[in-house]
């Protein structure tokens, strides 16, 4: 099977998943977005209800925000050959006390291996939000995201350079009026980072 026919196959196998389809109240809806050729992978939380009903990742406010973060315009960001998008959990997990249940513990095991086997060797990781980084970056779990996100690039065994970044929900503008350092010297870095990922 050619590399382009396997994605399709692994595609569709996760499109058409229902493993935890009982415990999701909306229904499964699995996000995801790759290809042989992405040179940025985006690992986040799991889709909210706005995602869930357009089928598109980061398709709210969070995206938008995190787009600014990164410098990408929606065409470049939508783009399988440039970037991947591999959440946490693919589908809708429901409310929880203060918002979204967090992502279902099925995906990851499920798919993600998978998923990175297609994806370029030569890539940059971005793990946004605390369960990607909890992951992906366990040495670091008892640190906090603030500690996470001001030490920068790390090295995850499983996915080479990392680079750690808050969750952009509408929540991080608290955090952000607390860390200006993150817009004054973490944003520029990230933004040619990711520029120079692309060229």
């Amino acid at each position: 099977m050619s590399d382009g026919a396997h994605h399709l196959s692994l595609h569709s196998e996760i499109k058409t998943c229902t493993t935890c389809s009982d415990q999701l109240p909306l229904g499964p809806r699995p996000v995801v977005q790759f290809s042989n050729q992405s040179r940025i992978l985006i690992i986040g939380q799991a889709p909210g209800t706005k995602v869930h009903a357009s089928g598109v990742a980061w398709d709210d406010d969070s995206g938008d925000r995190l787009r600014g973060w990164l410098g990408l315009d929606k065409d470049t960001f939508y783009d399988p050959d440039k970037v991947a998008l591999m959440p946490m959990g693919f589908c809708y997990p429901g409310k929880a006390k203060g918002g979204d249940a967090p992502p279902r513990k099925e995906c990851a095991p499920q798919w993600h291996d998978r998923i990175l086997t297609a994806l370029p060797k030569e890539r940059l990781t971005l793990l946004v939000g605390s369960y990607a980084q909890a992951q992906y970056l366990p040495h670091s779990r008892k640190a906090s995201l603030t500690t996470r996100v001001q030490d920068g690039e790390h090295i995850s065994e499983a996915l080479g350079p990392v680079i750690p970044l808050p969750h952009p929900s509408w929540r991080v503008r608290m955090w952000m009026a607390r860390n200006p350092w993150y817009e004054e010297e973490v944003l520029p870095k990230l933004k040619s980072r990711v520029a120079a990922q692309l060229s």
